[in-house]
């Protein structure tokens, strides 16, 4: 209604400027004279006017009358289409002046004019791989998604398209939460398009939301083969999918091909904690300890984490604290700067009744990087050497309010997890988890601190952390006995 009103308020204008532009031609004196075979003719400032419109039409008149001649004589010649490619050339040259106007407008976020355009050009030219394309996206800029998915699904109909048709609807589904209907869109995105990489990364991102780590291996094989990923990281990412594959399959008790995968993953990334703490507690169950302690020495030789030393405890589960000292020097002896090496041999020597060495394997953790966990052994020191509760009280609640140490965040949106898993339930993004420190404020307990409440010589309600190193059972009886 707007455009219609300006319209007319448009030809008032002009109409009211050309009436008034003649009134003072007519009101102008003078003239021109004109000589014409002998024959002289006065002609007005107004006649003037007239005359040079006349004339450029007339100009304009005899060159296309000239083109429509050329494309008769080629007609006569045998031509068929001369005729109907004169009379189509002035409609195509517009169709694609609208069809610039609109790209222009979507590439300025100008949504309704670009589906003006759009229409304009659908009407002038026999193109619709690309006016309807036009539509479809105009309509998306505008808001109007009912537009924008019936345009999308005539691009399905035309087989030059339909990948474009495809994703097009795929990404509209995605944004409405349909996870079902786009998985199904993506697949059949990427089976007509196999190396386009955005549509391997959406179909990727949902098998795994999905847990559909079999299709996921697939689709990561084929952004290897498509040079869209290093090989290293294909490698790690694999390792990954196999892992959560191997989860997967324990959980439906077959044991045994959980095992096979378990030891895959490890062997495609060795420094993946859970694949090498999965294959070493299959290796265990297997009774292979020494495959088992393999695998957790090379992945702590890499990243010292309580895991692995909750599993390499696990390998001789009744031996003594002495025993249990001597063996765990496959870990202690790497990296020993490391603070989890030296927390874990502090551990180890609390379980030992040995408190002074406790207190010199951990030497100034405690002020250089006080955590809560480093804390808690500290207290549990104090308490094996005969300190007042209240000092023992005292590392207790500094512990409380402690920084919490490393544990697995996600680089991508820096949410905390209590325990490893393939995709980051907050943000969803893949294989973005990582062993490290959270940012400044975060709040989360740490591995470790289940026996906060038993050193004090409080029962716990349940045990909340399954990753609490087994040695620390033995501090917690030790103290108890004392």
């Amino acid at each position: 209604m707007i455009v219609s009103l300006l319209k007319i308020l448009a030809f008032i204008a002009v109409v009211t400027a050309l009436t008034f532009g003649a009134t003072q031609l007519m009101e102008v004196d003078g003239g021109a004279l004109i000589t014409v075979g002998g024959q002289e003719y006065n002609v007005s400032p107004l006649q003037m006017a007239f005359g040079l419109v006349a004339l450029v039409v007339l100009v304009w008149l005899v060159i296309n009358l000239l083109k429509f001649l050329v494309a008769t004589f080629h007609f006569l010649n045998g031509d068929e289409t001369a005729i109907s490619r004169y009379f189509d050339r002035n409609r195509e040259r517009k169709g694609y002046e609208a069809l610039s106007e609109g790209m222009l407008a979507l590439a300025s976020g100008e949504g309704h004019l670009a589906m003006t355009k759009a229409s304009r050009a659908e009407r002038l030219l026999d193109k619709p791989q690309l006016t309807t394309l036009l539509t479809a996206q105009a309509a998306e800029l505008a808001g109007d998604r009912r537009k924008a998915e019936e345009s999308y699904k005539k691009l399905i109909a035309n087989d030059q398209t339909r990948f474009v048709g495809v994703r097009g609807i795929m990404k509209q589904k995605l944004a409405e939460g349909k996870t079902d209907v786009a998985m199904a869109l993506a697949q059949k995105a990427f089976a007509l398009k196999p190396k386009h990489e955005e549509t391997q990364d959406i179909l990727l991102r949902l098998q795994a939301e999905t847990e559909d780590w079999k299709g996921a291996r697939t689709t990561l094989n084929a952004k290897l083969k498509a040079g869209h990923l290093p090989r290293d990281v294909h490698k790690r990412r694999d390792a990954v999918l196999a892992l959560s594959e191997a989860k997967d399959v324990l959980a439906t008790g077959k044991t045994i091909e959980a095992r096979e995968a378990a030891i895959e993953a490890n062997r495609l990334s060795p420094d993946l904690i859970p694949a090498a703490v999965m294959a070493a507690r299959s290796y265990i169950e297997d009774g292979k300890p020494k495959y088992a302690a393999r695998v957790l020495t090379k992945t702590w030789g890499v990243t010292p984490h309580p895991d692995i030393a909750a599993a390499f405890a696990e390998i001789v589960p009744d031996e003594d604290a002495t025993a249990r000292l001597k063996r765990f020097k496959a870990l202690t002896n790497q990296n020993p700067n490391d603070p989890e090496t030296k927390m874990l041999l502090a551990e180890l020597h609390i379980a030992a009744e040995n408190f002074p060495d406790a207190k010199r394997a951990l030497g100034d953790l405690v002020n250089d990087d006080p955590t809560a966990r480093n804390l808690t052994l500290m207290a549990a020191i104090e308490r094996g050497e005969g300190a007042d509760d209240a000092v023992v009280k005292g590392w207790l609640t500094r512990a409380l309010t402690a920084d919490r140490g490393p544990q697995w965040v996600c680089e991508n949106c820096q949410h905390i997890h209590p325990s490893w898993g393939p995709v980051c339930t907050n943000c969803g993004s893949f294989d973005t988890l990582a062993w490290k420190r959270p940012p400044a404020g975060e709040v989360a307990m740490p591995v470790g601190t289940a026996m906060l409440p038993l050193i004090v010589g409080q029962s716990p309600v349940a045990e909340e952390t399954p990753t609490v190193v087994p040695v620390e059972a033995e501090v917690v009886e030790t103290e108890d006995t004392k």
